[in-house]
Order: structure tokens, then C-alpha cells, then sequence
């Protein structure tokens, strides 16, 4: 049997996930922003088309809603794999060292409601869509 590495492995395997979820969390971001760009040209256009149309209304709130839908799915998405992976290191860091138990569980509990917060602005924008714009 060889020597044993020490931690430099598990190192290097955290770095490269980091940057992994870094590079996910930015093409996120990208992926929202486009379709929030997406949604200001479509009612853009649908506002624009109001005064000739006269079912336009309906086409106008059907946008929003769909619109709605789409911030409150695209914006709990983040939130839900950060809770997710928040809960599964907590774990994992419990098994690792049982003793900081109460340490790790505020911690983690702290990062959760973090995490919760950014859902309920995707919830807020959501009900500001569909009901006031």
C-alpha cells in the first residue's frame, strides 16, 4: 500500500466542484435574464398592439401570468438546489465530525433561510407581474 495522500485530493475535488456550480449558478443568471428580456418585448408588443385588437386584453393577461409562471419557476429553482446542497454538505460534514453538530445545524439552518429568501423575491415579482404591471 502506497502512502496516504492527506487532504490534497479532496481538495482539489472541492475546487473543481465549486467552479462547477459557480459556472451553473452564472448560466442561471444568463438563462433568467434572457427570458425577463423575452417577457418585456412580448408585453412590449402585446401593449402595443392593445388599441387595434380587440381581444388583445385577454392576450395581454394570458402574457402576464405566463409570464408570472415563469419568474416564480425559473427563480425557485436556485433556491431549491441551494437548500438542496446546503442540507446534503451539512450532512456530510456531520458524519465527518458528530461533535460540532450544533455548530453545522445553525449554520446550516442560517444558509437555508438565505437560500428561501431569494425564492420569496422570485414569489414577490411573481405577484407583481400577474397583478399590478
Amino acid at each position: 500500500m502506497g502512502r496516504p495522500r492527506g487532504n490534497r485530493a479532496g481538495m482539489a475535488r472541492e475546487d473543481a466542484r465549486m467552479k462547477q456550480a459557480g459556472t451553473f449558478v452564472r448560466r442561471g443568471l444568463t438563462a433568467a435574464m434572457l427570458v425577463g428580456s423575452m417577457f418585456l418585448a412580448t408585453t412590449g408588443v402585446a401593449a402595443a398592439q392593445a388599441a387595434g385588437a380587440a381581444d388583445n386584453e385577454s392576450t395581454v393577461s394570458a402574457m402576464k401570468f405566463m409570464a408570472a409562471a415563469l419568474v416564480m419557476g425559473l427563480g425557485s429553482l436556485g433556491p431549491a438546489i441551494g437548500i438542496g446542497m446546503l442540507g446534503g454538505k451539512a450532512m456530510e460534514s456531520l458524519g465527518r465530525n458528530p461533535e460540532a453538530a450544533g455548530a453545522i445545524q445553525t449554520n446550516m439552518i442560517l444558509a437555508i433561510a438565505f437560500a428561501e429568501a431569494i425564492g420569496i423575491y422570485a414569489l414577490v415579482v411573481a405577484i407583481l407581474i400577474g397583478f399590478v404591471f
